[in-house]
């Protein structure tokens, strides 16, 4: 494959590879979101939500549309969710794998 390939996924997984986007985009997975409700539920400043939320429209993620005084964002990639499940199966994975190692198990922590 060619390089640029691979520089271009890297700029979109970049994107991706912060807490504060992957609530945004999470909260996206449930529909369009208006700003002001996103800046409410990270707990942000907005000046800062705001940065996220250009750093995920430039990588092509998202999109938003402004109404009146308000503006929408709107999630561009519905195959986003298999991929947080994925992710997600290797988090278990591995605090299952280091939970062993202790000689503990994930249920034994939920008590």
């Amino acid at each position: 494959m060619n390089r640029a390939v691979f520089a271009q996924r890297a700029a979109v997984l970049k994107a991706m590879a912060h807490p504060t986007r992957l609530m945004i985009l999470d909260l996206l997975l449930d529909g369009e979101r208006c700003v002001c409700e996103i800046h409410a539920i990270v707990g942000s400043d907005l000046t800062t939500v705001s940065k996220h939320l250009s750093v995920l429209k430039s990588a092509g993620l998202v999109s938003d549309e402004r109404r009146g005084q308000q503006v929408f964002y709107t999630l561009l990639v519905p195959c986003l969710n298999s991929f947080v499940e994925c992710v997600d199966g290797v988090v278990s994975r591995r605090l299952s794998e280091a939970l062993e190692a202790r000689g503990m198990t994930l249920e034994a922590t939920k008590r």
